[in-house]
C-alpha cells in the first residue's frame, strides 16, 4: 500500500533553547510522536527561534508559503508571560481561525493541571497549511495530540490529532493515514479513501 507524502513544519519557540542554554525538547518530541502516529512518508522542516513575534511570524510564513508545509506545529510561548507571543504571531498570519483545536487542548490539559486555563494555544489556516500551537513540555505534547486513554487503551478524551487529517483534506493537502495503535483519524464515510490498488 502506498501513502501520500506529507511535509510538516516544526517550530520551537524558546529564548533559552535558541540561545543554546539548554537543548530543545519540543521538536524531537513532536517528531517522535508524528513518526509513530502517521503511516505517510514525512519530510520535516525544523526551525528553532526565540520568543520574538516578528521571528515567529516570519517562520510561519516561510513554512507555509515557501516550503508549502501541509501541517505546521509550534511548541512553546503560549502562556500569559510577557515573552509568550506565539498565539499573537499565529493569528497575525492566519486566513482563518480554528478555535475548536484550542478549546480541546485546554480540555485535555485540565485533566492534569488547573493551570491549563492559562494556556492560549490557537490553530489557524494559512493558505493550504494548518498551523497548530502545542504545549512546550514533551509529555503535554503527546497528551494533547493523542488524548486520554484508560488502562485498557480505550479513549476517554479525544486528542486533537484525530481531526487533523480530515482538516488537511478540506484545505487541499495530502491524504494522511494514521497508525491506529497511536490514534485513529476520523473522517465522514464519504471522505474515506480506499487503499491504492496494486501496491504491497
Amino acid at each position: 500500500m502506498s501513502f501520500d507524502a506529507v511535509k510538516i513544519g516544526l517550530v520551537s519557540v524558546s529564548d533559552r533553547a535558541s540561545a543554546g542554554v539548554y537543548q530543545d525538547q519540543g521538536i524531537p518530541s513532536l517528531k517522535t510522536w508524528l513518526q509513530a502516529a502517521l503511516l505517510n512518508p514525512i519530510e520535516f522542516v525544523e526551525i528553532l527561534i526565540p520568543d520574538e513575534q516578528a521571528d515567529i511570524e516570519n517562520a510561519l510564513k516561510k513554512l507555509a508559503d515557501e516550503h508549502h508545509c501541509n501541517l505546521i506545529c509550534t511548541t512553546g510561548g503560549t502562556g500569559p508571560a510577557k515573552r509568550d507571543v506565539t498565539p499573537e504571531a499565529t493569528l497575525a498570519v492566519a486566513n482563518k481561525e480554528m478555535p475548536g483545536f484550542g478549546e480541546q487542548m485546554r480540555q485535555i490539559s485540565l485533566h492534569f493541571v488547573p493551570t491549563a486555563i492559562l494556556s492560549r494555544q490557537v490553530a489557524v489556516i494559512r493558505g493550504e497549511s494548518l498551523i497548530i500551537n502545542l504545549p512546550g513540555q514533551p509529555k503535554a505534547i503527546a497528551e494533547t495530540l493523542e488524548g486520554l486513554k484508560d488502562k485498557e487503551g480505550n479513549s476517554l478524551v479525544k486528542g486533537i490529532f484525530a481531526a487533523v487529517p480530515y482538516c488537511i483534506d478540506l484545505i487541499g493537502g495530502p491524504y494522511l493515514e494514521t497508525n491506529p495503535e497511536v490514534i485513529n483519524a476520523f473522517r465522514p464515510k464519504s471522505a474515506i479513501r480506499k487503499p491504492a490498488q496494486g501496491n504491497a
